[in-house]
């Protein structure tokens, strides 16, 4: 297309691109059938990939779309998030991350199509599951059931985004992008806990949301009970055997999890590349229509938008791109040539039916042919242990375990979900020392230990966290006091009393006579939590001054709004009369912190504290805000934070919310492993990470946050740490890795550094029978001596090269069964 350009003016150039770019992102009359949906007369076989807009930046929007168009991806999922919409009732926001109109614009003109799922209730890990706070303090009201409050909030909120996307002419009725909407989110698993209510509101919501009239279709997942027209859809780590409840709906899957959400304080869970594969091949083998991968990219929960609790402000949810934007291998690229190959057999798999047949015990082809001789087959091997050859149409064909091989013309395996051949990459976080950190001016404000300015609730009682809070801030003080006696035996025995608390969750710093004395959470798991641990007293009056966190409010369960945090219980033992339960004392409360109140991480509030500038910063102090100025990290690549020395607490740059920082460390003996086996249905739990290191130790900060110099960098910590030892680091790609088998259907190993870089020197490489993977490969029994020459020989000094993985390219030296080799190569990628 672009040859035609050179006939005209660069004006009418311009046009021309303009208008094809709206051609090719607009839809038109979408209906659907049993087999599949129909946009514009044509049927669809549709990879969709969800970006999330908050969960990014708006520069960073158009490089995420153009990374998963060129992943084969066809379409661009996204929930939209009410409490970052309408942050009070009618007052609405629709800027810079929360620009929807902008972002959907952005997918228009990658010539994509658009499932914008408007929920409004969203779960996702976000806070409150979507559903603003606010709403649950108004009188009467009952979240996601027959509930006339929350329908009303609920409506007027769809009403308002629909009526938005109208007058921007963004649904596909109007030559728009957004082919589907969505209404409600995976309300079937918890319908039966609301009764009658549940079934009713399942039903109105539906009705409602169709009422809208966008002109295309509505979707609902994991409803079982969706009315028609809404189409029921189905949400998992695999989704081959799922059947719509009505059978003239198409089979879609709306949530393909790539991987899983990480929790403070736990091990990283990984889903290996080949499973993902699996999982899409098997559900468009048996009929699947639309797949999206719910992460495609994950992104970052920038400030307090996460929800859990205890999850992550990384969202990465090793989606094939990562958190910072780069395309994650060698997960990208599998599912990148698997898209491809699927392709290649869309106009069979949505114009014929397919006929099974038995290739063994565990083995199956799935066969779609058409009268004029076309023909495409999905061979399945779905035995999680033992690789098989079996025999399809008299040619013979090599099934790993768990995996599935793509045949276009039902002769040729174009791919193999277990063959993965695409490059991994080696990645780092590189330090940047823009100065010697410990040489950068250092200015601190300390926070009062309890209560600061007036008192917002006095109580003879211990209230909940969140009731007190409205979310207005993680933090709520609860403060009261007691009068120890002179004639206390521990005052003269040298012994300290205990201090037992009983809590809902999330955490707690307890400070007594302005002394931080202990610190206390629950975890992702199990939210409450009891605490015991001896305290410092004196005699005569001791404050005793209680910090209470919540680490991101509840996103899902039957009446999860209705889930406590906070204290329950406060004693100390080891005084003279026994226990003293200070539960029912008079407590003094005040919500969040001061430094919070007067915005003093923003410019126009950093001048409403005293600051005191000191060469001496002081470490290990509790309750402490720093501010400095840094010059951006130089390069352009994407930025993180790292928090490694510091405790927990809070991050801004320039004002904008980095989001909640805890490097806290998951347990020592936690279920890690060095190497992750594919086979076999994956759950969170089966590949995990991190054992005994930080969750999360480096924190998103997006490069169009930076000004060109004098950024102002503002941490608060909670309970202390290391502030000398902060700094930024760069995510770069240092190497690049690939293997591939002789029996591969392609059989080439493909290296390509990033831009502007070059393959300085072969690290690894052998021709034969070479283990481990990329990072971490050896040499196995057999191997050709040769292998690195013949490397250098292809690649040396080059972006990218190509290797054929043959004995014409290797010495036979290395005595290996033919058939059976197999090159693996890391490369060091340099300037």
């Amino acid at each position: 297309m672009g040859k035609l350009f050179f006939f005209y003016s660069s004006s009418c150039c311009l046009l021309f691109f303009l208008l094809l770019c709206f051609e090719l992102g607009s839809a038109g009359n979408v209906t659907y059938d049993a087999r599949s949906l129909i946009v514009d007369g044509q049927r669809k076989l549709l990879i969709s990939a969800s970006i999330h807009y908050p969960r990014s930046v708006p520069a960073m929007w158009p490089g995420l779309v153009q990374t998963a168009k060129e992943g084969g991806v066809d379409v661009i999922e996204t929930y939209v998030f009410w409490n970052g919409h309408e942050i009070a009732p009618s007052v609405y926001n629709f800027e810079g991350r929360f620009d929807l109109v902008k972002f959907v614009k952005t997918v228009q003109q990658a010539g994509m199509y658009c499932i914008l799922r408007i929920g409004p209730f969203v779960a996702a890990e976000w806070n409150y599951g979507g559903v603003p706070v606010w709403l649950h303090y108004i009188p009467g009201t009952v979240f996601r059931t027959d509930n006339e409050n929350f329908k009303f909030y609920m409506q007027r909120f769809m009403t308002y985004i629909v009526d938005l996307m109208k007058k921007e002419k963004l649904f596909a009725s109007q030559g728009g992008p957004i082919i589907l909407s969505q209404v409600e989110n995976e309300y079937g698993y918890y319908e039966q806990g609301y009764g009658e209510g549940g079934k009713r509101y399942a039903q109105w919501a539906a009705k409602m949301a169709v009422a809208q009239n966008t002109g295309v279709p509505w979707i609902m997942c994991q409803q079982y009970d969706a009315p028609d027209p809404v189409i029921d859809t189905c949400n998992g780590f695999y989704c081959d055997t799922f059947k719509p409840t009505a059978p003239h709906r198409p089979k879609i899957w709306t949530e393909n999890w790539p991987g899983w959400f990480q929790l403070f304080g736990a091990p990283n869970p990984h889903r290996p590349a080949e499973d993902v594969a699996f999982a899409v091949a098997r559900f468009f083998q048996k009929g699947g229509t639309v797949n999206n991968y719910y992460m495609y990219h994950g992104g970052t929960n920038f400030g307090r938008t996460a929800g859990g609790p205890f999850i992550t402000t990384s969202y990465d949810y090793e989606a094939p791109i990562d958190e910072y934007g780069l395309p994650n291998l060698p997960k990208w690229g599998h599912l990148k040539e698997l898209h491809r190959a699927i392709k290649l057999c869309e106009n069979l798999l949505l114009t014929s039916n397919p006929v099974n047949i038995s290739l063994g015990h565990s083995q199956e082809a799935d066969v779609y042919a058409d009268a004029s001789g076309g023909c495409a087959a999905f061979l399945a091997n779905t035995d999680d242990k033992n690789d098989v050859t079996v025999t399809f149409r008299n040619a013979s064909y090599h099934l790993p375990a768990w995996s599935v091989s793509i045949l276009p013309d039902c002769k040729t395996e174009v791919y193999n979900s277990a063959k993965v051949t695409s490059q991994a990459s080696v990645i780092k976080m590189v330090p940047e020392d823009l100065k010697d950190s410990k040489s950068l001016n250092w200015e601190v404000f300390v926070e009062k230990a309890g209560i600061w300015g007036e008192a917002d609730l006095v109580k003879s009682s211990l209230e909940d966290h969140v009731n007190v809070t409205k979310d207005a801030s993680d933090y709520l003080w609860y403060t009261t006091s007691i009068t120890v006696s002179e004639d206390e035996l521990f005052l003269k025995q040298g012994r300290s009393p205990v201090l037992m608390i009983d809590s809902k969750g999330h955490a707690v710093h307890v400070f007594v006579n302005g002394q931080l004395q202990v610190s206390a959470s629950g975890n992702g798991t199990v939210f409450p939590f009891k605490y015991k641990k001896p305290i410092t007293l004196k005699a005569g009056k001791n404050e005793i001054s209680l910090l209470g966190i919540t680490v991101g409010l509840p996103t899902a369960g039957p009446r999860y709004e209705w889930i406590p945090a906070g204290l329950t219980s406060v004693v100390i033992k080891g005084l003279n009369n026994g226990p003293l339960d200070l539960s029912k004392n008079t407590w003094t409360y005040k919500i969040g912190l001061e430094g919070e109140k007067l915005a003093i991480y923003t410019q126009g509030g950093m001048n409403r504290v005293n600051w005191v500038a000191t060469a001496n910063v002081p470490k290990m102090q509790p309750l402490t805000w720093y501010k400095t100025f840094v010059d951006p990290p130089t390069g352009d690549e994407p930025v993180g934070l790292d928090m490694l020395y510091m405790g927990k607490g809070l991050a801004w740059l320039n004002g904008e919310e980095i989001g909640r920082y805890w490097p806290r460390k998951s347990p020592k003996n936690g279920k890690c492993v060095e190497q992750c086996d594919y086979r076999g249905k994956f759950m969170p739990d089966k590949c995990l990470t991190g054992c005994g290191k930080p969750t999360q130790r480096w924190y998103h900060v997006p490069r169009s946050w930076f000004k060109p110099s004098g950024n102002t960098l503002v941490i608060f910590e909670e309970r202390g740490g290391d502030p000398t030892k902060i700094k930024f680091s760069k995510r770069r790609t240092s190497g690049v890795c690939a293997s591939a088998s002789e029996d591969y259907p392609s059989a080439t190993v493909h290296l390509k550094c990033p831009e502007d870089t070059h393959i300085s020197k072969v690290k690894f490489a052998s021709f034969g029978t070479p283990r481990g993977a990329c990072g971490s490969y050896q040499m196995g029994d057999c191997h050709d001596p040769n292998s690195v020459s013949a490397v250098e020989k292809e690649c040396a000094k080059r972006n990218e090269c190509k290797i054929q993985v043959s004995a014409q390219k290797f010495s036979s030296k290395g005595n290996c069964a033919a058939g059976k080799r197999k090159l693996a190569v890391e490369v060091i990628c340099s300037s």
